[in-house]
């Protein structure tokens, strides 16, 4: 795939076009069509999660009464902060390693999202390793090969084309065949039917679980959102946009959990068991239960080709890009050594992935991904997303992010506003604190299939944790120590915007960012002494 499409982009230069000619951003690029950013927006944020991830954890957590917990986080705090990530990369046109330079303080998120983003590769690793051999053990004999791209000149988007919906076409299939079959009706009703358990909704574990589902199945907090924003022309609608992509992925999630269900319920039936004894814990959903379905049926190989190659282009399309946004930090941080090195620079990251996916795809894979998503994909993601919006809310400042949406949208209304204020500065941040400090004291050991985790192990979990948020206060540290002046100085200085922050193209700064840029400019020998009130500027 990638030398295809590095093969396109060779040939493209002989010929003598660039890639980019006709952008608005001839310099770093924009999407070609609107319809190309909205895919892989999909195409990113649609992923295994929606498929395996949201089904059990509404199993789990007393069924339809999950959807409770699950749509207030997507309303109060997936929203909102899928918005705030999406408008924050497009109106700079950086990636993640430049964007915060908003908030010089924070710049050790970068690393952080960096290092989440390369965690969770890891893991979609073994999911891609196990599609393949289960796909060739449930089908025998019938091999299915990926079709070869080498031959042909294959763009990005023509795949991203294909992967982005061709997943909802299996899902629809499935779910007509599903609810056709005999069984399928206790199925759905275990799914979010008459069985659902509201006492449930009292447990931390379950509002925890709808925040991190919510945020893991939008990826909220990973860079992914700034990258591909960061590609838009400046005056996209990407409100609009927001809506669009998030309710898309919401709808998705409850529309495969129908399709699952339903089989599932068909398979109780066959065997003649209650839905709860089929129904696996996590990964065992999506590997091994609904499998096992899908073999009972009528023309079995047809249906097990269908969702196996399903998973695969999801699990694709998130690779695709997780990968963009390892390599688009790079490009933003080195953008003189690796601007003609693109396609080596993916090949070699990529490579580095693999490696380092190695030990998820080992017979003790399973459980190296169970504690990574236990770890890395709860507790660290809910405190990057926390840490991210009260920089933007509180040391950037909630109403100058505003005035910088103005300049991409048009002037808006405060009662337009009332809302995003609400969410930004009070909603979003308490409800992430409060389900933070709520699960952190009701703390359960994770396990797979009954087998309890060593003392050793819950404890390499930890460390990863500690080594992915260390990079915040290190590179807050070390760049204190870089200015000069006393430390509430010092403290000041980094939680301004830095010179180099303002929209990459000249004729977007408007007069707002040219008189700000003069001011900085004036007072650049004496760059310690800041007008701006780190708390009141939230407010200003």
């Amino acid at each position: 795939m990638i030398f295809s499409i590095y093969k396109c982009y060779l040939s493209a230069k002989i010929e003598g076009k660039d890639p980019h000619v006709g952008d608005e951003n001839a310099e770093r690029g924009n999407w070609s069509r609107k319809r190309d950013y909205i895919l892989s927006m999909i195409g990113y944020a649609v992923g295994l999660g929606n498929i395996w991830r949201f089904p059990y954890l509404a199993y789990k957590n007393g069924g339809g009464a999950f959807l409770i917990p699950y749509f207030t986080m997507l309303v109060v705090a997936g929203i909102p902060l899928f918005f705030l990530e999406s408008a924050f990369g497009q109106f700079c046109s950086q990636g993640p390693i430049n964007v915060w330079r908003a908030v010089p303080l924070l710049q050790g998120e970068t690393i952080l999202n960096s290092d989440v983003k390369a965690l969770m590769l890891k893991c979609y690793l073994l999911f891609l390793n196990r599609m393949m051999y289960l796909n060739k053990t449930r089908l025998g004999h019938v091999v299915v090969k990926a079709p070869s791209l080498s031959p042909l000149c294959v763009s990005p988007m023509e795949v991203v084309y294909f992967t982005a919906t061709f997943p909802y076409l299996v899902i629809l299939i499935l779910l007509i065949r599903g609810v056709t079959l005999e069984g399928a009706k206790d199925g759905i009703e275990f799914y979010i039917g008459t069985q659902s358990n509201l006492t449930k909704l009292t447990e931390a574990q379950v509002w925890k679980d709808a925040a991190t589902q919510t945020f893991y199945s939008l990826s909220i907090g990973w860079g992914g959102l700034m990258t591909l924003a960061s590609y838009n022309n400046f005056h996209n609608n990407v409100f609009k946009d927001s809506f669009v992509v998030t309710l898309t992925n919401a709808g998705t999630s409850v529309l495969a959990g129908f399709a699952i269900f339903s089989i599932l319920g068909h398979m109780a039936h066959v065997y003649k068991m209650p839905v709860g004894e089929v129904v696996k814990e996590g990964f065992g959903l999506a590997f091994i239960a609904y499998p096992g379905a899908l073999s009972k049926l009528p023309i079995s190989p047809l249906w097990s080709i269908l969702f196996f190659f399903m998973l695969l282009t999801v699990g694709l399309d998130s690779q695709f890009a997780g990968i963009e946004v390892l390599t688009t930090c790079l490009l933003d941080a080195f953008p003189k050594t690796f601007k003609t090195k693109r396609a080596l620079l993916t090949i070699t990251t990529g490579s580095i992935l693999y490696l380092l996916g190695l030990p998820c795809v080992t017979r003790a894979g399973i459980y190296w991904v169970t504690l990574i998503d236990q770890f890395v994909a709860s507790w660290v993601l809910l405190f990057l997303v926390l840490l991210e919006i009260i920089g933007v809310s509180y040391i950037y400042g909630g109403n100058r992010f505003i005035k910088d949406i103005e300049m991409m949208l048009g002037n808006k209304s405060s009662m337009f506003w009332l809302w995003w204020r609400a969410c930004w500065f009070f909603i979003s941040p308490c409800i992430i604190l409060v389900i933070l400090g709520w699960s952190m004291a009701t703390f359960v050991p994770p396990t797979y299939e009954k087998v309890e985790y060593p003392d050793w192990g819950l404890a390499l979990g930890w460390c990863m944790v500690t080594f992915v948020l260390i990079w915040i206060p290190v590179i807050a540290v070390y760049q204190l120590i870089k200015v000069k002046g006393n430390p509430w100085k010092r403290l000041k200085s980094l939680c301004s915007p830095s010179e180099d922050w303002h929209p990459y193209l000249d004729l977007h700064r408007g007069q707002r960012y040219s008189q700000e840029r003069c001011h900085r400019k004036k007072n650049h020998k004496n760059l310690l002494e800041v007008d701006i009130n780190v708390v009141s500027s939230s407010w200003l």
